[in-house]
């Protein structure tokens, strides 16, 4: 159906960038609007920015100001550019695309899909 695979993930210091990168394949037209999530060691996952299918973002505020959302229909692939990063982003990011409620009703297509995650390691 959809395939989600991440990458970009890695070891920085702190105050420094990474660009992580979702690319997603199969029937890619199902998908609606895009996130990522984070899950650090012993927490819960959350969201950190969504991507509507208008191209519309929202961040947690955590991230505001700092990490950046967006996405590339033409190469179905979403981008979260962090920037100013601190060792309290260390976490496991994953990837996630909701399905047009069109996919889900009438095609009975899962509501949503998620990537095998990427692990980005901030250092102080």
């Amino acid at each position: 159906q959809v395939q989600l695979v991440e990458s970009g993930g890695g070891l920085v210091q702190a105050g420094g960038s990474l660009r992580l990168s979702c690319l997603a394949s199969g029937r890619t037209f199902s998908i609606g609007g895009m996130s990522w999530y984070r899950q650090a060691p012993g927490k819960q996952r959350e969201l950190v920015a969504a991507i509507t299918s208008g191209g519309s973002a929202n961040y947690a505020d955590s991230v505001k100001g700092r990490f950046t959302i967006s996405r590339d229909i033409d190469k179905y692939t979403l981008y979260l550019q962090m920037n100013s990063l601190k060792p309290e982003d260390t976490a496991v990011y994953y990837c996630n695309a909701k399905t047009t409620r069109t996919a889900v009703v009438q095609l009975g297509f899962p509501s949503d899909y998620w990537g095998q995650g990427t692990q980005v390691t901030v250092s102080s």
